[in-house]
């Protein structure tokens, strides 16, 4: 198992415009290819524009097909655009992170 952790970071005052897009526009046909995060959350203290995701994939292969139909899909590459021309992102951080042994899966 791997988790793909993303921050993204959304110009002050604009997070709440953001996620309502995301939202109208991206979450059903995000997660109809990914499947449901174990994490989709805003941040509360420190860096308050920002918020996180985690996904959950069995591998890097099947990341990577997941992702590979996201990009494919014409309803996604329509929210992409969408959030483009809103530019409310600046920022986005993203870290592959495996189990330790101990965690267990």
């Amino acid at each position: 198992m791997i988790l793909d952790h993303r921050i993204y970071t959304c110009r002050p005052g604009t997070i709440r415009k953001h996620l309502a897009l995301y939202e109208a526009n991206g979450w059903e046909i995000q997660s109809k290819h990914l499947g449901r995060p174990i994490v989709y959350a805003a941040v509360e203290t420190g860096d308050v524009n920002s918020y996180v995701h985690i996904w959950v994939y069995e591998n890097a292969a099947d990341r990577d097909a997941k992702r590979a139909a996201l990009q494919a899909d014409p309803a996604w590459k329509r929210y992409l655009e969408l959030s483009a021309e809103a530019g409310y992102l600046v920022k986005q951080e993203n870290r592959i992170l495996k189990p330790v042994p101990f965690f267990g899966t």
